[in-house]
């Protein structure tokens, strides 16, 4: 995969993934507004599997914070996502707080480059491509990257977090 950089700054997602060398690249799509579906509007637009195309939610638990990914046409299992994190619960974290840990908005938030580092889980079923999309920290802007590489970057663990869809 070649890096391919479009104009416009770049969101901390993107200046993370290049300043470290990673093999990824940028897919810009128009995001219509209203739409609140962001990742199933980005596999559709950008013409991919929804099983390849990953969300990126918060979790909390008390005063803890996680990311977990899962794909697009998925839901996360906060049960699982709790285990293995070894928490004894998990709910999703107000909209309002995860953009404010993470730096991005509702519908960008990238598992990359974020405010403040969280343990992160990536749903196992990443395992099943070379390649994933994630947020690239904007709406209408993913990247795509090796999975590995992703877990490398947010030193994060595959688990068993996504209930289909």
């Amino acid at each position: 995969m070649a890096k391919k950089k479009k104009a416009g700054a770049a969101t901390a997602a993107i200046s993370l993934l290049t300043k470290q060398g990673i093999d990824f690249q940028v897919l810009e799509y128009e995001h219509e507004d209203g739409n609140t579906n962001f990742g199933v509007e980005a596999a559709q637009k950008l013409g991919r599997d929804p099983e390849q195309v990953y969300k990126t939610l918060m979790i909390n638990h008390d005063k803890d914070y996680a990311v977990a990914i899962v794909p697009v046409d998925g839901k996360l299992n906060l049960k699982n996502a709790a285990a293995a994190l070894g928490w004894k619960s998990a709910k999703l974290a107000n909209p309002a707080v995860a953009q404010k840990r993470t730096g991005y908005v509702v519908g960008g938030i990238s598992p990359l480059g974020q405010k403040v580092a969280h343990p992160t889980l990536l749903d196992e079923g990443a395992q099943l491509f070379d390649t994933v999309l994630v947020s690239g920290g904007k709406r209408g802007c993913d990247v795509e990257l090796a999975p590995t590489d992703l877990l490398t970057l947010t030193s994060g663990q595959y688990a068993d977090i996504a209930l289909a869809g």
